[in-house]
C-alpha cells in the first residue's frame, strides 16, 4: 500500500489577525496557489499530527496555536493525480485546520514543493486558490 498515497489529507489555512492569508505556489502544476496541504501517511492516525508535520515541512512555522476546525471536505481525485492513489480510490477526505498569526511573517519554503509564497487579503486569497475546498475553508474560517 505504501506505493500509493493515502486518500486522506490535511489543509492548514494560515492567516493573520488582520485577515491576511498565506498562499503557497506549487512547483507542479505551475501557477497553482494553495494553503498548506499534505497527505496523511498510512501509519498516521491523527490528522492534527499530520497538520503539524505539513506546516513545519512546507513553511518552517511552529504549530503553536494550530486549531482543528473539526470539519472535512471530500473531493474527487482529478485524473492527473489518480495514478498516485490505489486503483479503486476516487475520493480524498481533507481535514481542515487553521493557524492565526499576529502579522505576516517570512516563510521557509520547501523548494521541491513550492516556488513562492504570498500574503493576500481574505477575498484575494479565496479568489486565487485553485481548489474549491481551499476557497471554502478560507471563506469559512478566516474572520472578515
Amino acid at each position: 500500500m505504501d506505493q500509493y498515497k493515502r486518500p486522506e489529507s490535511v489543509l492548514v489555512v494560515v492567516y493573520t489577525v488582520c485577515a491576511q492569508v498565506l498562499l503557497l505556489q506549487r512547483q507542479h502544476p505551475q501557477h497553482f496557489w494553495q494553503s498548506v496541504t499534505g497527505s496523511m501517511y498510512w501509519d498516521e492516525t491523527n490528522p492534527l499530527l499530520t497538520a503539524q508535520r505539513e506546516l513545519q515541512e512546507e513553511t518552517g512555522l511552529s504549530a503553536a496555536g494550530l486549531n482543528d476546525c473539526q470539519c472535512f471536505h471530500e473531493f474527487l481525485i482529478q485524473p492527473p493525480w489518480q495514478c498516485r492513489y490505489p486503483p479503486d480510490v476516487t475520493v480524498n477526505r481533507e481535514h481542515v485546520f487553521r493557524l492565526c498569526l499576529p502579522h505576516p511573517v517570512a516563510i521557509t519554503l520547501n523548494p521541491q514543493e513550492h516556488s513562492a509564497f504570498i500574503w493576500l487579503s481574505r477575498a484575494e486569497a479565496a479568489q486565487r486558490t485553485g481548489s474549491w475546498t481551499n476557497r471554502a475553508a478560507i471563506l469559512t474560517w478566516v474572520p472578515e
